[in-house]
C-alpha cells in the first residue's frame, strides 16, 4: 500500500509518500480502507518534530503517523463480526490496557499505559490502517468521511470537557482558542446543548461561522469579558491554551461555583492561580486528558441527534499535501480541523 512515512524527526519535509506492506488484522481487529485523516497539532505535528509528549516515544523509523480517521472496513480478524466488512466507520485512536484500576472503573483516559494508534503503533497516514474492532463506530449515511474524522478527533474530548464543566442549557461558557480544531468543536457542541457561548481568539475574524453569542479578542479580553459574561459571570471556561495573561483576564469574571476545564497548555509554563478567591467562591479547576469510551459512544449518540462539526472550520486537503497541512497547523494559519482526504 501507499503511506506517508515519517522518515525521521524534523520539518514537514521528513514526511515522504512511499510503499509499505499492507497490514493484516489480528484477532479482535479490523482493517480500514482510509478515506479521511484528522491532523492533530500535538499527536501529529509535534510528534513529527520530535517534541514531547509523544515525539520521544518514536524510536523506529520509518513510522506511520495518523490517529483518528474514517473509512470503510475491508477486512476483519478472528472473533470479529464479518458483517462489518463494507461498513463506513470512524476510528478512535485510544488504546487503553483494559486491566488497570482506571480501566476497570471505566476511566480509560486515566490509564497509565494508555497508547495511541499513530504513536505506539502504525497509524492512518496510509491507504489501510488496523485498529481494535471496539475502536470503530458505524457512521450514519449523512455524515461524510471528513466530518467523521473531525468528529472522532475532537468530539469525545469536547464532550468530556463540557461534562466536566457541567455545561447545559443556559450555561455561560467561555471557550479560549475557539477558532482551533478542538475549540471550534467545543463551541459548536456547547451551543448544541443550549449554552451561551463566548469564543476567544487572537484573530476574531477566524471565529466567523461558529454559533457564538459573542466573539472576543484575546488581546483585549480583560476589557470585554465583563460585558460579555453579564452580571452573573461565566459558569465554565474551557481553556486549552494555559496562557497567563488570558487566565488573569477571565478568572475575575468566573461565577461562584464556576469551573475551569483544562486540556492543554501551549506555553508549557506555570500559570499562577490565586487560591483565596478560588475556595471562597467554591470554584474548580479540572484537567481532562481525553475522552474515554463512554464519551466516545455518547458523542456518536449526539451525532445521531443532529450534532455536526462546524462546516466553516473543516479544512480539507488531499493527502499528497500532508507536508502543507503540517506547515499550516504548525504556523497557526489553519482554521478549525484540517483533514487529509485519501483518494
Amino acid at each position: 500500500m501507499k503511506a506517508i512515512l515519517l522518515t525521521g524527526f524534523g520539518g514537514p519535509d521528513v514526511l515522504r509518500l512511499s510503499e509499505t506492506p499492507t497490514p493484516e488484522p489480528g484477532p479482535g481487529e479490523v482493517r480500514v480502507k482510509v478515506r479521511a485523516i484528522a491532523v492533530a497539532r500535538t499527536k501529529d505535528v509535534a510528534t513529527r518534530a520530535g517534541r514531547p509528549p509523544f515525539g520521544p516515544l518514536i524510536t523506529t523509523f520509518p513510522h506511520i503517523l495518523g490517529t483518528e480517521h474514517a473509512g470503510t472496513v475491508d477486512a476483519v480478524g478472528t472473533a470479529v463480526d464479518p458483517a462489518l466488512v463494507g461498513r463506513r466507520v470512524a476510528v478512535s485512536a485510544i488504546l487503553p490496557c483494559g486491566g488497570c484500576r482506571a480501566c476497570r472503573q471505566n476511566h480509560e483516559e486515566a490509564c497509565p499505559s494508555l497508547a495511541l494508534i499513530g504513536v505506539h503503533r502504525a497509524g492512518s497516514y496510509a491507504e489501510h490502517c488496523v485498529a481494535p474492532a471496539e475502536n470503530v463506530h458505524i457512521l450514519p449515511d449523512d455524515v461524510g468521511d471528513a466530518e467523521a474524522a473531525s468528529l472522532a478527533a475532537n468530539g469525545p474530548v469536547a464532550r468530556a470537557q463540557l461534562d466536566a464543566g457541567d455545561v447545559r442549557m443556559g450555561t455561560v461558557v467561555l471557550v479560549l482558542g475557539a477558532a482551533g480544531s478542538l475549540g471550534s468543536t467545543v463551541a459548536a457542541l456547547a451551543a448544541h446543548r443550549g449554552a451561551t457561548v463566548l469564543g476567544v481568539s487572537r484573530r476574531p475574524a477566524a471565529l466567523d461561522g461558529l454559533p457564538l453569542t459573542a466573539a472576543l479578542d484575546a488581546d483585549t479580553l480583560s476589557d470585554q469579558i465583563r460585558d460579555a459574561a453579564g452580571e452573573n459571570g461565566i459558569d465554565c471556561v474551557i481553556d486549552n491554551l494555559g496562557i497567563t495573561h488570558l487566565t488573569e483576564s477571565y478568572l475575575p469574571a468566573l461565577a461562584p461555583l464556576g469551573r475551569v476545564v483544562v486540556s492543554g497548555a501551549v506555553e508549557h509554563s506555570p500559570v499562577p492561580v490565586p487560591l483565596l478567591p478560588l475556595y471562597l467562591r467554591g470554584q474548580s479547576i479540572i484537567g481532562v486528558r481525553t475522552g474515554n469510551r463512554y464519551q466516545i459512544s455518547a458523542l456518536w449518540r449526539d451525532v445521531q441527534h443532529g450534532f455536526r462539526p462546524p462546516a466553516s472550520h473543516l479544512q480539507r486537503l488531499p493527502w499528497a499535501d500532508t507536508a502543507l497541512a503540517h506547515h499550516r497547523v504548525e504556523a497557526g494559519t489553519a482554521r478549525g480541523q484540517t483533514v487529509l482526504e485519501v483518494s
